[in-house]
C-alpha cells in the first residue's frame, strides 16, 4: 500500500530544489576541510588540500548511513535530502515491518522508544516493556516495536534523534540523552518519518539510487501468517511497483539466509544483494584468522554473492611501521572476487581517544579526527572498497570527488 502523509507530500513537493542542488549546488560544509586541516602532515594531506576547489560532485562511493544521521533524525526526509545535499549517491532505508505488515523505515524494530517521542504519547500502551525509571545502579528501561502498531500510528510518531538517558526517572528525561558531539538542532520542528515505498519515491526524485536493509524481526517469525521469505520478497516488490531497475538496487542483510533467498528468487536484484557481516559477535572470530571464520570468502563467492559489508575495523589493521593495511578478510574477499562496502564513518565522535568500536583495529594510532582520511584512503585504496557508509556523508563524498571516485 502507497500512502503519503500530508507532511511528507509537503516535503516532497519541495524535492525539486533539492534535486537541483544535485546539479549544481552539492556542498561539503566546513566539516572536510576541518578533517584535512588535522593531518598529519604528507602526500595525502597534500593532496586533499589541494582539492580545496573543487567542485562538490555526487559520488556512489559515498553512502548515506540512514540519510545524516550525525545530525538529523535518522530515516527521515530531512535525513536523507541533507545526505543528498552532501552528494551521498546511495541512500539508505533500513526496513521494518508494522502490526499491518507494512514496510517502513527503522534502524531496528524495536527501536521507537529511542528514535521517536512515543514514549510520551498514548501509544506508550503498546510498548512491550512499558518504561521503567532507573532505580540505583539499575538503569532506566523501555522497547517499543513497529510490530506492536499499525502504519497509520507509526506515522504519527514524532521522530528524534536516537538516543536514551538510561539515568532517566522521568520519560521525559529518558527520551533526551542525546550524545555532545551530536545536536538536536534539527529537531526543534518535527522531521519526517518514511514508509519504504515513500522512500523509493524520495531517494528517486533526489537522482539517488538504492540499499535498503532488511531487519531481523524482533518477533517470531511467522507473524501473523508474514514469513521471512514473505518480508523478503515484499521488499523487492515495492521496487518493482515503483519501477526502479535491479541495477539502481543494493538489497542489504546479516542475514544470510535473505541474501541466498534474492540470490534465488531475484537474481536480478540478487546479483547485487549486499552480506552484511557481523562475524565478530562469534567467539574466538578475529579478521586476521581464516581458520575463525564460519565461511571463507571464495565460500561465499561460490554460494552467488557477490557483495560483502563488514564494519570498517574488520578490513584493516596496522603494520610494524603503524601504517593502516589490509586485513587478511580483506586480503581474501579481494581474491575471491567479492565486491567489499563498509560502515560507518562519523559515527564515533572525536577520535582524540582512539575512535572506539569503528577503529578498534587501529586504536593506537588513532589520536585525531585527522586519522579519519588516513583510514578512510587505506579503504578506498589498500583495500579497495567500492562504498562508504558515512553518518555524515559530505567527508566521504569530499574524498571520493578528490580521488575521482564516481
Amino acid at each position: 500500500m502507497l500512502r503519503f502523509s500530508a507532511l511528507f507530500l509537503s516535503c516532497l513537493a519541495a524535492v525539486p530544489v533539492a534535486a537541483q542542488s544535485l546539479d549544481g549546488a552539492v556542498t561539503y560544509g566546513p566539516r572536510p576541510y576541518y578533517l584535512v586541516d588535522r593531518m598529519t602532515e604528507g602526500p595525502l594531506k597534500d593532496q586533499l588540500a589541494a582539492c580545496r576547489a573543487q567542485e562538490a560532485r555526487t559520488s556512489l562511493f559515498s553512502i548515506g548511513h540512514r540519510g545524516a544521521p550525525m545530525q538529523f533524525p535518522e530515516h527521515t526526509v530531512e535525513s536523507n535530502v541533507a545526505a543528498a545535499r552532501m552528494g551521498a549517491g546511495i541512500l539508505e532505508c533500513d526496513v521494518t515491518f508494522t502490526k499491518d505488515l507494512e514496510l517502513v523505515c527503522r534502524h531496528a524494530q524495536n527501536d521507537l522508544h529511542t528514535t521517536t517521542n512515543i514514549l510520551a504519547t498514548p501509544l506508550a500502551d503498546t510498548c512491550s516493556t512499558p518504561f521503567s525509571a532507573a532505580d540505583g545502579d539499575t538503569p532506566a528501561t523501555a522497547e517499543c516495536r513497529t510490530s506492536e502498531i499499525t502504519l497509520d500510528e507509526f506515522m504519527t510518531l514524532t521522530p528524534k534523534m536516537d538516543a536514551s538517558n538510561k539515568a532517566a526517572t522521568t520519560v521525559e528525561e529518558y527520551i533526551g540523552g542525546t550524545a555532545a558531539w551530536r545536536t538536536d538542532l534539527y529537531t526543534t520542528e518535527p522531521a519526517t518519518l518514511m514508509t519504504h515505498a515513500e522512500s523509493i519515491a524520495l531517494f528517486q526524485s533526489l537522482g539517488a539510487k538504492f540499499t535498503p536493509e532488511l531487519k531481523s524481526p524482533s518477533v517470531e517469525m511467522p507473524f501473523n501468517g508474514f514469513t521471512q521469505e514473505d518480508y523478503a520478497q515484499k521488499l523487492v516488490d515495492e521496487y518493482k511497483a515503483a519501477g526502479i531497475p535491479a541495477t539502481d538496487v543494493w538489497l542489504q542483510s546479516f542475514n544470510l539466509d535473505d541474501v541466498l533467498y534474492w540470490i534465488k528468487a531475484e537474481p536480478e536484484f540478487g546479483a547485487q544483494a549486499v552480506y552484511l557481516m557481523d562475524e565478530y559477535n562469534i567467539d574466538g572470530y578475529s579478521p586476521m584468522d581464516a581458520s575463525t571464520w564460519p565461511n571463507t570468502m571464495a565460500e561465499l563467492k561460490n554460494m552467488g554473492i557477490n557483495y560483502i559489508a563488514p564494519p570498517t575495523w574488520m578490513l584493516v589493521t596496522t603494520d610494524a611501521n603503524d601504517q593502516i593495511v589490509p586485513s587478511e578478510l580483506a586480503i581474501q574477499a579481494n581474491a575471491a572476487g567479492l565486491q567489499i562496502i563498509t560502515w560507518t564513518i562519523e559515527r564515533s565522535g572525536p577520535l582524540v581517544t582512539g575512535g572506539g568500536w569503528y577503529y578498534q583495529s587501529i586504536a593506537d594510532i588513532t589520536t585525531s579526527d585527522g586519522v579519519m582520511y588516513d583510514y578512510i584512503d587505506a579503504l578506498a585504496q589498500d583495500v579497495g572498497v567500492v562504498g562508504i557508509f558515512s553518518d555524515w556523508p559530505a567527508t566521504v563524498t569530499y574524498y571520493a570527488n578528490c580521488m575521482g571516485l564516481e
